[in-house]
């Protein structure tokens, strides 16, 4: 069973910068589709970015180049960078995995069967 820890939540400013990771536990980690969501309250679980296995990457329109998301398989470790942070990115962050055959478009929550427990990103003004 895959399991998920994220880490490097936190308050910032408005501009600052923070870097998400997510551990995963498993030694077949390589081969899964990966990728970060974020929620804020009062609204829907909606999807920042994914990877696949051998690094192809894919964002939400929006955030692409403010966000990188990226992995270390060696690691075992998703990473999600994010400069120019804005209030507006304030929300609980969570770190999905699917696998092993990924799809070309995985920006649905149904698209993920292993979840971490999330970290909250609080961005100040």
């Amino acid at each position: 069973q895959l399991q998920l820890v994220e880490s490097g939540g936190g308050s910032v400013q408005a501009g600052g910068s923070l870097r998400l990771s997510c551990t995963a536990s498993v030694y077949t980690y390589v081969v899964y589709c990966m990728a970060w969501f974020r929620q804020a309250p009062g609204k829907e679980r909606e999807a920042v970015a994914t990877i696949d296995g051998d690094g192809s990457t894919k964002y939400t329109n929006s955030l692409k180049g403010r966000f990188t998301i990226s992995r270390d398989n060696a690691k075992k470790t998703l990473y999600l960078q994010m400069n120019t942070l804005e209030p507006e990115d304030s929300a609980m962050y969570y770190c999905a995995a699917d696998g092993p055959v990924c799809k070309s478009i995985m920006f649905s929550t149904a698209d993920y069967h292993f979840w971490g427990q999330g970290t909250q990103v609080t961005v100040s003004a």
